[in-house]
């Protein structure tokens, strides 16, 4: 089994510099990396990672392989991936497949070579890792024992496997926990997701039309930070709940049609396929811009816009134009794949501290409870997210107050 397969191995120095970086701005973690060097937890085991290749990632890594973890790692997104984080995490003598602008074939052996060393635990993001063990190699998955999700695509995957009772082992829904999704989703997906469509197009926001499509937890985030940036913001949904909930917060719920001929800038972030089409973007303002916030590229359908584009071309770095029938142009940030990481850095340091703890404390629960866990996706426990709560808050230099004895009983009773 090959070592490696990166670009280049003399881009380990910048890689080097960016993990020193996000290390230095991750407390939570730093306090897990002590605790794995000197108990050394996984000592022996095997883990495939396949998440965004990026210097947060790179460090989750070395904090696992702190602990003793054998790791094996591939990134989750073709372009996601950064060429000198690959290379720092080789140097430091890991296995790693991956390498930015991979074709999907090149992709797909990837994420095969990460799992040729057997692992025990897997840590996904997106459902790759998983998905091809179930689809064509069961084999490699052979001695799992478990692994974690990261993001809400994953999650939704493993549980339509669930039911379909085809799930080989149990996997912990990270996404779910409320340390990863309230944080990570919400305000991490918010504050990355414009920071991408401002680098990248170096327009204003403020008096700009945004169309939200769905209103979950990235979603509220996105609408949040738009509204905060001088945005008018419209929401679409199919939840009607949701729309109460995006009305109630300021913002205007209506059908996609309605929205289409309105927005300047969309961003879709359902989980859901072909939440945008060549019908909505016939529609569409002259040169509206169009980004996705979902784990694959398929909320915005490049596929049929691709068919249907009278020309395209390259109208700015990490932009393409397409000229419809009708004449107009839209630009899609980034093919269409997730803007926040694919055409920039991700998530905020701070904010992936919590998840990667949250994901560092829940391979460590696969590896204690082994051969004690049904094939389901399993809830991340309250004493993890209790753990890395307060750990922020720590790091934060901040108390809070506790209940007393009688407070806790009072609490418990039924006779008041």
């Amino acid at each position: 089994m090959k070592q490696n397969e990166i670009r280049d191995i003399r881009l380990a120095p910048s890689g080097h510099q960016k993990i020193e970086w996000v290390k230095n701005n991750m407390p939570i973690l730093r306090g897990l990396e002590e605790q794995m060097k000197e108990e050394k937890p996984f000592a022996g085991v095997k883990i495939s990672l396949s998440v965004h290749l990026e210097a947060k990632t790179a460090y989750l890594c070395q904090v696992l392989a702190a602990g003793g973890a054998e790791m094996s790692v591939t990134g989750s997104n073709v372009l996601s991936t950064q060429d000198d984080i690959a290379a720092a995490l080789a140097d430091t003598g890991m296995k790693v497949y991956a390498y930015h602008g991979a074709t999907a074939e090149e992709y797909e052996r990837h994420i095969e070579m990460a799992l040729e060393h057997k692992p025990n635990i897997i840590i996904d993001d997106g459902g790759d890792l998983v998905g091809l063990i179930h689809n064509r190699r069961p084999d490699l998955g052979e001695e799992v024992w478990g692994g974690c999700e990261e993001t809400t695509t994953g999650v939704i995957r493993l549980k339509a496997m669930e039911r379909e009772r085809i799930l080989k082992f149990p996997m912990v829904a990270v996404n779910d926990a409320q340390c990863k999704h309230l944080f990570d989703n919400r305000y991490g997906t918010g504050q990355s997701v414009w920071d991408s469509i401002m680098r990248n197009t170096n327009l204003i926001i403020a008096g700009k039309t945004v169309v939200v499509a769905g209103y979950g937890w990235c979603s509220k985030g996105i609408a949040m930070r738009a509204a905060a940036l001088g945005a008018r913001v419209i929401v679409t949904e199919i939840d009607p709940v949701k729309a109460i909930e995006a009305k109630m917060d300021g913002y205007e719920p209506m059908t996609m049609k309605e929205a289409a001929p309105l927005g300047d800038i969309f961003v879709a972030a359902t989980g859901c396929s072909k939440v945008i089409t060549v019908e909505h973007m016939l529609t569409m303002k002259d040169r509206a811009i169009l980004t996705n916030a979902g784990h694959f590229n398929v909320e915005v359908d490049m596929e049929e816009l691709e068919k249907a584009a009278a020309q395209k071309k390259e109208t700015r770095k990490n932009i393409m134009g397409y000229q419809l029938e009708n004449g107009k142009w839209v630009n899609v940030i980034a093919e269409g794949r997730l803007v926040n990481i694919a055409a920039a850095d991700g998530h905020p340091a701070e904010i992936m501290d919590m998840s990667f703890a949250v994901q560092c404390l829940s391979a460590l629960y696969i590896l204690n409870h082994r051969g004690h866990l049904e094939n389901k996706v399993i809830d991340v426990s309250a004493e993890i997210d209790d753990v890395v709560a307060r750990r922020k808050l720590e790091a934060w230099g901040i108390t809070i107050d506790a209940l007393t004895p009688e407070q806790e009983k009072y609490l418990s009773s039924w006779n008041v």
